[in-house]
């Protein structure tokens, strides 16, 4: 071909590629270490692939603004679509983005001049990858489908519904969500025949929150199941003696009225930030949920258990940034972790409609990632990896109940290591 390189693509578009994904990964590097309450660490090496992924435009909701579904910021919410073919034509697969959370309106103010805040700041290229793939050979249950990752841009896992005049906020998480879920409806959703709701880190909390919301959008004959990704945070003491997270969640809920979003069925009973926390959702959650977490999450080590305001002298400085420094302590504060994970999704293990895929990994969002999702060193339980476990629980091909054995068994895992530099 002429004008093309090796590859067969034009220089031209390999440069334009080129700079797309390096905008997108620098843009979520940086948002990310903002009070670490940006769950996007994932980006510091990449998406774990070898070769060019494909790479899907922006999409704008035209329509959004007019029911005042819109970013912090109040620009447009947004979307990237690539279209299903063949068998896949009538699947959809909706991925929610991840990237924290704002529970101050300082943070929410820094958050709007983001990619997590604002469309204008979104990328109009983004990587679709792992459980996003178009190719077979990385994807085998899903690369067919019609897929869309939607934009994170309102703070509070699309939920929220309120605003700040002073400074211009709008916190209309759960009208963004329903104004996509309208717009794609219209665009051919409306048609599937089967259907997943899946969303990385903030992400996958809010599949948890509106996967009974997504399933009453499609008739009963419609195979309509959620995943959860990174999406497990958990309620638990840090090493201070403290509950850093659910003073972080109570922030999030207050500032941006999630409570009156949340299942009236858990507000009825605990107070609304309780019900923030999936151990309190997952029970109550009608639709087949599978859970895929790592019984180390690493954001939730840095963020949650051992960040900086629970660590003022430093103990934990290198532990939580590596986990190959963690004394025999810490490694055992961090086993006692594992425990209460299991313990949260012991009633839901035994549902039969139900799937699990607990692996004692040091990593955050494996669903994202070529390298974890489906390669061939990728993260298994037993001999079953991660795409192989969500395809066959989608597909009731068998049912799913990975849970790993503690750490350090388990040497399969992408450990993620973060440099102390941030």
């Amino acid at each position: 071909m002429d004008g093309a390189d090796e590859s067969g693509r034009r220089p031209g578009l390999r440069l334009l590629w080129v700079s797309g994904l390096m905008g997108f990964l620098l843009c979520n590097w940086v948002d990310g270490f903002e009070d670490l309450n940006v769950t996007e660490h994932q980006f510091m090496d990449g998406y774990g692939f070898s070769t060019p992924p494909l790479m899907v435009g922006l999409t704008l909701i035209a329509g959004a603004a007019s029911t005042g579904a819109v970013c912090l910021d109040g620009t447009l919410p947004g979307y990237h679509l690539h279209r299903g073919y063949g068998s896949g034509a009538n699947s959809w697969l909706i991925h929610l983005e991840g990237g924290g959370w704002c529970n101050t309106i300082r943070t929410c103010v820094f958050r709007k001049k983001t990619p997590h805040g604002s469309s204008t700041h979104m990328e109009n290229l983004i990587p679709f990858t792992g459980i996003l793939s178009n190719r077979a050979e990385e994807n085998p249950d899903f690369y067919n489908w019609n897929r869309v990752k939607l934009r994170y841009c309102d703070g509070a896992s699309f939920s929220g519904d309120s605003q700040n005049e002073a400074k211009k906020l709008y916190f209309r998480g759960q009208r963004i969500w329903l104004a996509a879920m309208k717009d794609l409806m219209s665009k051919g959703m409306h048609y599937a025949n089967q259907a997943l709701l899946s969303g990385c880190s903030a992400g996958g909390l809010a599949a948890i929150l509106h996967c009974d919301e997504f399933r009453e959008l499609f008739p009963r004959t419609t195979r309509v199941k959620c995943l959860s990704d990174a999406g497990l945070f958990l309620d638990v003491i840090d090493v201070s003696g403290g509950r850093t997270l659910r003073h972080m969640f109570g922030g999030v809920v207050r500032l941006q009225q999630v409570g009156k979003m949340l299942p009236q069925a858990c507000t009825s009973r605990l107070n609304p930030t309780l019900c923030f926390f999936p151990q309190h959702l997952i029970p109550l959650t009608k639709t087949p949920l599978f859970l895929l977490n790592a019984a180390y999450d690493s954001w939730q080590i840095l963020a949650s258990l051992a960040p900086d305001s629970a660590d003022p002298h430093g103990y934990w400085q290198k532990c939580r940034l590596n986990y190959a420094y963690c004394s025999s302590s810490q490694i055992q504060f961090l086993q006692d972790f594992r425990k209460q994970m299991l313990n949260a999704v012991g009633g839901f293990s035994g549902s039969k409609r139900n799937g699990l895929f607990i692996n004692s990994c040091f990593a955050h969002c494996q669903t994202e990632r070529q390298d974890t999702w489906f390669a061939h060193n990728s993260p298994r339980i037993g001999n079953k990896g991660i795409a192989q476990s969500v395809g066959d629980w989608y597909f009731d091909r068998a049912e799913v109940k990975g849970i790993d054995c503690p750490y350090p068994c388990d040497k399969t895992c992408h450990n993620l290591v973060f440099r102390q530099s941030f």
